[in-house]
């Protein structure tokens, strides 16, 4: 019998921040400069674009290159809140109601063995991640 309980009760912290750049080398020397260091660097796709990840402490910033800055306030993309289960977080926010932005849970090629991730969207027009770094 499955245990079910509310989107609530799936995450347990910020998984990371979420920041587009037009020039992701000056982005990664600025945040440097404040102290945080390089976690994990991978292509987006077949043509140059890049995501870094960063740490300071336990805030993570996931800066990539394919969407370009926004150049204002706001300019933050998304932020994401950690979960170690990414498809009945998914569940649980279906079945509350969430506006849910993806059709199924989303997957990418980031770290040893992936990530599973989906986005809602709140009141504010506000986009929350919620992501899993696959353990195994």
């Amino acid at each position: 019998m499955a245990f079910n309980k509310s989107l609530a009760g799936y995450f347990d912290d910020i998984a990371h921040v979420g920041i587009p750049t037009d020039d992701l080398q000056t982005t990664i020397a600025f945040w440097e400069k404040l102290g945080f260091k390089k976690q994990g660097l991978f292509d987006t796709d077949n043509q140059g674009h890049q995501v870094v990840f960063m740490k300071a402490g336990h805030l993570m910033l996931e800066i990539w290159d394919s969407d370009g800055a926004v150049r204002q306030t706001g300019a933050i993309n998304h932020i994401s809140l950690n979960v170690e289960d990414a498809d009945g977080a998914y569940r649980a926010a279906k079945a509350e109601g969430f506006n849910v932005k993806e059709d199924e849970v989303q997957h990418l090629d980031y770290w040893q063995h992936g990530i599973k991730y989906f986005n809602i969207v709140g009141p504010n027009d506000e986009t929350i991640e919620f992501c899993e770094v696959v353990k195994d």
